[in-house]
This record gives C-alpha cells, structure tokens and sequence, in this order.
C-alpha cells in the first residue's frame, strides 16, 4: 500500500548496482506472490491442516520481518526483489491466508448482526488506515536515516504488532474437528464449482481489475515529483489520498453485498467499484495538467474510494455461488473459493507489474500537450482505465443481469 514511496526514494537515491527501473516490479511483484500462493495456502488450512493456522501465521510473520532484515543487506537490484517482492510476500501470505480463513468461518451464518460482508469489508478497510498513515513513516524514516535503518525499523513493527494480532485469533472449533474428521476419512475438496460459468467470470474480471489496480500506487508518487514538480511531501500525500477514502469504501461496498432491504446484487457491485475507477483515471489522471494539483487529488480520493472497495465485492459473489451450489445440490468450500479469487489477483498484479515497465518505455519522453496522456505515462494511464474498467465484466456476462437490482422492503 505505501511502495510508492520507496519506489520514489530508490529512483532518487539508486546505490545499487543493476537497472533502477526494474524497482517498478517489486510492489506489484510483491502483491502478486502474496494473492497467487492463497490459493495453496487457503485450501490447505481451511480444514485439514485448521489445528495448524496459528502458528503457520506466527511463522509468516517471522519470515516477513527476516525478508525485510535481509533486504537491508541488498547490494544488488535483484536482491530487493527477492526479498521485498518475493520472500517478504509469502511470509505476509502465510498471515493472511488462515487469518482470514479464521474471519470467514466466524461471520459465516445468518443469524449474525454482522454477516460476512460486512465482516470482510471493515477488516479490509484496516489495510488503508495503515495505508494512509505509513507513507508519511517512511518519508520521515527515509529522510532521516536512509533506506537500510528504514527496512530495519519496519521488520521490527512487522513481526512485534503481527505476532500480538495473530494470537488475539481463534480458530472455531468447529473447523479444528471437521479437521481432524477430514485427515481420518480422507474428506476431499469439492472442485465442482469449477465446472461453472459464474466462477470464471468473476476470476477473469478480477484479473483485470488488479492488473491496473496496482499501478497508481506504484507510479502515481513518481508521476507527480518528475511531470507535475510536485514536492516529496506532496507526492507522498498522495498516496495517503488513496488510502484514505479505502477506510470507508470497502465497509461501504461489503455493505452494498449485504444489505437486506436495498440489495445489490454481485454482478452490479463489483461494476461499480471498476467502472468508477476507470472514469476516474481517464478523465482525472489522464487530464492532469503538467504542474496541476486538483485533478491528482480527485483522482487520489475517486480511484481510492472505488477501486479499494473491490475486494470486498468478493463476499457478494460467493454468496451468490453457494446459493447456485445449494440448488444444484452440490457442496462448495467458500476458503477455497475465496483463495482462489485472491489467486486471480495475484496474476493481475503480476501482469500489471510486468506490463507496466515496457509501457513506461513506450511513453514519450518529448512534450506532446499538456496532459498526462502527452507525457511518458501516457499508455500507463490508459493500460490503467481499460484494465480497470474490464474489472467490472461480470455484469455484462452474469445470466442474473436482469436482476441486477433486487428491493427488499422492511415487510419481508
């Protein structure tokens, strides 16, 4: 969530040997190692291996903070990859996966205030509060003591708030049984909901959407110091900007998912977070002017609040799959299916990361005009509208859309 800022700061202050511009790849490569081993991860704690999730999240936290130790020692580029893009990203996959296997389970019934929705959006709304705040630690941090002390003090806050957070979360009982009944009858995984149309229009949307989702947090900072000149202070501010309005949106669209008396439904949620989002980067970043501030802000706070927010769409999507399962009568594990959509993203930020270094070199390094389209970034910025806005393809291919918007009044 805060790359930018570091991206911003080894472009500025390259020591190592080996290309600067491969930098570009560690945020993305980065989140895609974390969302492409959930798939693995989320389907081997989601009942087998249950009794073991505690302490496979302590490990990934410990793992996390020796990836960031290590990245201190780099002397080469390759070394950042390594350790922030890909040993720092599974040491993070192993907290996330079971601790939000954990999350699922406990929110997974009806008769809760809170459903799972709901659940899944206020927590992920915690990554943009960190978000919004750490820019500005690792401006101050990298100012002061350089990027080596920086990596240093982030592993301590890794490993010391992960660890405390990991042993606040209990596993449900009823998942350490079903377990230990899985390894003594053999209990398999259920693959049928792969058979199906719905699972891989929303995989393939996902896709989409992440591999522009990444890139202005990776290239918005730089773009605002080296186009519009634009201070560090501003640049990273930016980055806040982003994360900020993420706080609420996706609360706010796990509230869309599961609201019962105005109830969107799946296929028109996930549309509105990546159409939104795709506006916003075409008309907002697209037509910033060199040297304009008002329009990186708008689309700072437009692309946050909606692009944040997709993420948290997912537990609309599943519930629609169990209850396409349960009419089929044919069982479905909701771990595995939400590990495999958090796969789906891996490869869009991968995707995105990779595309993004040829499409920067395809820029023009000369004037032509005075927006972003004229400028170096120029395909970057359209590469980012149109993955964005494909994100949203589910509600053009969903057999429901004629459902798309389902009223419950107070009397149901």
């Amino acid at each position: 969530m805060s790359y930018g800022v570091l991206q911003e700061y080894y472009f500025d202050h390259w020591t190592l040997a080996g290309s600067r511009s491969i930098t570009g790849i560690i945020g993305t490569t980065s989140n895609g190692v974390m969302y492409l081993s959930m798939p693995f991860l989320f389907a081997l704690f989601t009942k087998r291996w249950a009794r073991h999730r505690r302490s496979a999240a302590i490990c990934g936290a410990l793992i996390a903070c020796a990836s960031f130790m290590l990245s201190a020692l780099s002397k080469h580029v390759w070394h950042l990859v390594a350790t922030q893009g890909v040993l720092a990203a599974l040491g993070c996959a192993l907290v996330y996966s079971p601790i939000t296997l954990s999350l699922g389970e406990w929110f997974n019934t009806k008769n809760r205030i809170c459903n799972r929705a709901v659940a899944y959006g206020i927590c992920l709304s915690t990554k943009n509060i960190v978000g919004s705040v750490c820019p500005f630690i690792f401006r101050g941090l990298l100012d002061r003591y350089g990027f080596r002390v920086t990596v240093m003090v982030w592993a301590g806050i890794t490993a010391g708030t992960g660890i405390l957070a990991i042993l606040m979360v209990q596993t449900p009982r009823s998942s350490v049984a079903a377990g230990v009944e899985g390894m003594t009858r053999g209990r398999k995984i259920p693959w049928q909901f792969l058979r199906h149309q719905t699972f891989w229009i929303y995989s393939i949307a996902t896709l989409l959407q992440s591999a522009g989702y990444g890139i202005p947090q990776t290239y918005l900072s730089e773009y605002a110091r080296n186009v519009s000149a634009l201070s560090p202070t501003f640049s990273t501010l930016l980055l806040t900007l982003i994360n900020i309005p993420g706080i609420c949106s996706s609360t706010f669209f796990g509230f869309l998912s599961d609201n019962k008396y105005l109830r969107l439904s799946a296929p028109a949620v996930t549309a509105i977070s990546a159409v939104s989002s795709a506006v916003a980067a075409f008309l907002f970043w697209g037509l910033a002017a060199r040297g304009g501030i008002a329009l990186l802000i708008l689309f700072a706070i437009t692309f946050g609040f909606f692009a944040s927010g997709y993420s948290a769409t997912w537990a609309g999507v599943m519930n629609d799959m169990e209850e396409d399962a349960a009419q089929r009568n044919e069982p479905l594990d909701s771990g595995v299916l939400y590990g495999l959509l958090n796969g789906a993203r891996g490869i869009g930020y991968v995707a995105g990361g990779l595309v993004s270094v040829p499409l920067i070199k395809a820029g023009s390094n000369a004037s032509m005009g005075r927006f972003g389209y004229g400028t170096t970034y120029g395909p970057l910025i359209i590469f980012t509208g149109l993955a964005l806005a494909f994100g949203g393809c589910g509600l053009a291919f969903s057999p429901k859309w004629k459902k798309v918007l389902h009223l419950r009044w107070f009397s149901d």
